[in-house]
């Protein structure tokens, strides 16, 4: 597009509707509006301890019944936003949603999370005095937030031993770790980490298969950071540093289920790429960028997340801009995309996608329609078909099926 990164970069502040890699995302933080949070009764099919986070690799399988629990994030700075987290629930078997109201008292909830034990939500607070908060689901009481250390968080995820909480902040460039006592609630900040360069921005930040490593996405420098973390004291080391080629933008990571390959989305020109995952030094060998589907339409295309099959066989990618779902083969036990083909979103600016628990729903995030769209997905031939219309929720950037 002959733009140079930072000028890029500096589009994407100057004209947020028409960018995908910061400012369409996180809008200007004004100040903080005060909620109170609701305590209604507990959603039809409120998970007790779900096995693990919706979308992992590993789930076990299990056949729908009953309604289950829908969580939405928003942008409550927005306009056309919401006031808070967006609640809601599905039907496992036809993918109809139901609203039922909001949870107040988090402001800019644009990422969510669930605690390993299903009884904690968490949520993001995407403002320049970046915050993440515990939310209680038996009873949706806050337990409180927790400063970041850092603006703009933009992503959060939970360690598989339920313990702590990582963060990303993407307007500051630097990663967070918080403590999670036996009741969800956080404590004070363990480790912040801040990434060099001219214009770091962190987008994500997980833990790899094997547990022992974290993996930090930082679009604005084009690297991925790999971390020990010290599970006593929750402090971060730097072990490895893997660069993408320059002005890719990496947005987002996910594994194979088998833990020796990741697929990496990049934002900025619009590519994936298959990486090589070393679990004994967490060494991550980034490989040729790829397509996403969306060449020759004539749009400009921003990926934001992929997501693979729970067997391993089946990856699927949010393209926003040209605003479809990209399917892929995945082939060579995990170490070869082959693109499939794409699907419409339904919907515009798709943010964000998840599979329901037990994988045979795929739910997206609209970002600027301000609607979820549900798809089935299809075991054998991973084919995505629409399961009836979108459901509208104000400024959709996030979608976490229970």
């Amino acid at each position: 597009m002959g733009w140079s990164r930072r000028g890029f970069l500096g589009l994407c502040v100057a004209l947020p509707a028409a960018s995908g890699c910061g400012a369409p995302d996180r809008p200007a933080a004004p100040e903080r509006q005060p909620g109170t949070p609701a305590a209604p009764e507990r959603l039809p099919g409120t998970p007790a301890a779900p096995e693990r986070l919706p979308g992992t690799p590993g789930r076990a399988s299990r056949e729908p019944s009953g309604p289950r629990p829908l969580y939405l994030g928003t942008y409550t700075s927005a306009e056309g936003g919401g006031a808070g987290i967006g609640l809601a629930s599905y039907d496992p078997a036809t993918g109809r949603i139901t609203g039922s109201g909001t949870l107040t008292g988090v402001a800019d909830p644009s990422y969510l999370a669930v605690h390993p034990d299903g009884r904690t939500l968490y949520a993001v607070s995407e403002r320049a005095d970046g915050a993440v908060s515990a939310v209680r689901l038996a009873d949706r009481k806050v337990l409180g937030s927790r400063s970041t250390g850092g603006a703009g968080p933009c992503h959060l995820s939970v360690h598989p031993d339920g313990r702590w909480l990582l963060s990303a902040n993407y307007t500051s460039g630097s990663v967070a770790v918080h403590p999670i006592d036996r009741s969800g609630a956080l404590g004070e900040r363990t480790d912040l980490v801040a990434h060099a360069g001219p214009e770091p921005h962190a987008h994500q930040f997980l833990t790899a298969p094997d547990g022992r490593h974290l993996l930090a996405v930082d679009l604005g420098t084009d690297t991925v950071h790999t971390y020990r973390l010290d599970e006593r004291r929750g402090t971060l080391t730097e072990v490895a540093r893997a660069r993408t080629r320059p002005g890719a933008g990496p947005r987002h990571l996910t594994f194979h289920p088998g833990g020796r390959y990741a697929y990496l989305a990049n934002e900025v020109d619009d590519t994936v790429a298959v990486c090589a995952y070393d679990p004994d030094s967490g060494r991550l060998d980034i490989g040729e960028a790829q397509a996403t589907g969306a060449g020759g339409s004539g749009v400009t295309n921003y990926p934001a997340q992929i997501l693979v099959t729970a067997d391993g066989r089946y990856a699927y990618l949010a393209n926003r801009g040209h605003n479809s779902l990209a399917r892929y083969a995945v082939e060579q036990d995990g170490a070869r995309l082959r693109l499939l083909g794409t699907v419409p979103v339904a919907g515009d600016f798709p943010r964000q996608i998840a599979f329901s628990p037990d994988g045979r729903l795929l739910f997206a995030a609209n970002q600027r329609s301000g609607t979820v769209s549900v798809f089935h997905v299809d075991r054998g031939s991973g084919a995505l078909r629409l399961a009836g219309e979108p459901f509208a929720s104000p400024v959709a950037v996030c979608a976490l099926p229970l």
